[in-house]
């Protein structure tokens, strides 16, 4: 195969994608918003201060955005862990119709996103728009090995670093997924290999190694793992270096001569492990290491939204800023500092109850979104592809985007009294199932099917095989009602089994 095709047939899907809407390329400019999307780490719901009123977190930059736009209360992420939440948010699909059924990818893992499926920034791109992502990817990279007898999946339990030629371009990321620009790291920022990528590119090779580091949560500095890492990769440095990237995307593109709008995809690293909050920001807050961290993700929102200001492209710019699941918050580390990262919701990140997919979400559009305003209309990250694809025009042919409910109308105060969006299928870091339908809940198994223990129950001899909650009169759930309510049982569990088998959830 030529070296390149990857990235060939990566344009050649935007080129399709741009003839499907040629159509509607009437509508101007002027209904096309800049886009700006922070999609922070592990922030639960319960640690900015517009969430929650007992934070023990400042969070001023997050207040400003709800306080000039809208914060949702009822925003799910589609699974409680990063790597599907991320496909499901490119793509406007749940990940586990992929191979992905549980867990997440790492940094030598192969693509998640499927060639030749619509994107994001895809869409965006087909309707005039020059799409920079800047931070964590987290979606799998086509490695390219020495040798083609070594070409086998590049995963966790994956090569011989030295297997790889870094000198070659990636067969597959970013910019075969509908981005003109990519600047950020291969997956977490615990994870190895821990190399800055470019566009198609390695930057530095990772010839020297990590040992890595252990949690604050004992005597370590920072949990990540040993690995290779490319000698001038600094890991405190990531977070404000992928801010300041985005940064130079935004005033390149907005002191444009001939301006297009922009879409600014900012994958932050953070507050996700490792804590490294630098210097300024240390007791910054009253919730430790992570707290302070969180201090520091503020801040980075602050220049971003700084920025807009600085270049008077803020009333014609859209930001959201939300998170890709739960906060990874242990009950020790509530009791220790009592601070509630995910707010009431019971559990944490990984988990099928609320606290693992229950995340905050502000919205600002100037003059389109009512300053101050809340909606808790029950929403999806993958909700966003068909959303924004209304806001810009675009009409999403059939076989893409099969989860995304448009919510366009909430944002804009035109909400209809019937939801585009009737259930919502949620899934946890173990891969157990859950769907809700109005405020009822319905979980296919016992236990938390993540972190918190125990993960998994074994039902006992006519005893319940699931969870049923009502969130409206239970939302800590804390009352299973799955033995005595078998029609609702029935109905939610005929439901879900639908949305697996057809293939899609929109009609």
């Amino acid at each position: 195969m030529k070296p390149g095709i990857f990235s060939k047939m990566g344009r050649c899907a935007a080129l399709i994608a741009w003839l499907l809407w040629l159509p509607t390329m009437q509508v101007g400019a002027a209904s096309r918003p800049n886009i700006v999307f922070i999609l922070a780490d592990d922030l639960g719901w319960g640690d900015p201060g517009c969430y929650n009123a007992q934070s023990r977190i400042p969070t001023p930059a997050m207040d400003r955005l709800a306080a000039e736009g809208m914060r949702l209360t009822d925003m799910h992420s589609p699974s409680a862990v990063c790597t599907p939440t991320r496909y499901g948010l490119m793509t406007g699909r749940y990940a586990w119709r992929t191979r992905m059924k549980s867990g997440v990818l790492w940094g030598w893992s192969p693509p998640l996103i499927e060639t030749g499926r619509l994107t994001l920034p895809a869409l965006l791109q087909s309707r005039g728009y020059v799409t920079g992502g800047f931070g964590k990817w987290h979606l799998g990279l086509g490695w390219q090995t020495r040798r083609a007898s070594e070409g086998r999946d590049l995963d966790r339990l994956g090569p011989d670093p030295q297997v790889v030629d870094y000198s070659k371009p990636l067969r597959g990321g970013p910019h075969t997924a509908g981005f003109d620009q990519y600047f950020g790291i291969p997956a977490s920022l615990d994870m190895e290999p821990y190399v800055w990528i470019e566009g198609a590119r390695c930057v530095e090779a990772p010839v020297a190694w990590t040992p890595g580091d252990k949690s604050q949560r004992g005597d370590g500095g920072g949990f990540y793992r040993p690995g290779p890492i490319a000698p001038g990769f600094h890991v405190g440095d990531v977070l404000p270096m992928i801010t300041d990237r985005a940064i130079r995307f935004i005033e390149e593109q907005s002191t444009a001569p001939a301006k297009r709008p922009f879409f600014a995809y900012i994958p932050l690293t953070s507050p996700h492990d490792p804590w490294l909050p630098h210097a300024g920001y240390v007791g910054s807050s009253s919730a430790g290491p992570r707290g302070d961290f969180v201090v520091q993700t503020d801040a980075c929102l602050a220049r971003v939204l700084g920025a807009l200001d600085r270049l008077s492209v803020a009333n014609d710019t859209l930001v959201v800023f939300t998170s890709d699941n739960g906060g990874h918050w242990l009950p020790a580390d509530i009791k220790k500092t009592g601070h509630l990262a995910n707010g009431p919701w019971r559990g944490q990140k990984s988990d099928i109850h609320e606290a693992g997919h229950r995340v905050p979400c502000l919205v600002r559009w100037p003059g389109k979104i009512t300053l101050g305003s809340t909606s808790d209309r029950m929403v999806c990250l993958v909700d966003w592809m068909a959303t924004l694809g209304e806001i810009t025009g675009s009409n999403l042919p059939r076989n893409s985007a099969e989860d995304s409910f448009s919510f366009a109308s909430v944002l804009l105060g035109k909400a209809a009294a019937t939801p585009a969006r009737q259930s919502l299928v949620l899934h946890s870091g173990n891969g157990v199932f859950a769907i809700r339908r109005g405020s009822m809940k319905l979980v296919e198994g016992l236990g938390s099917g993540g972190f918190t223990q125990p993960a998994k129950v074994e039902p006992v001899p006519g005893g319940p095989i699931g969870q049923l909650y009502d969130l409206s009169a239970d939302p800590v759930e804390s009352r299973d009602l799955y033995s005595g309510a078998p029609e609702v049982v029935e109905s939610l569990s005929a439901e879900l089994e639908g949305i697996r088998k057809r293939g899609r959830s929109r009609q």
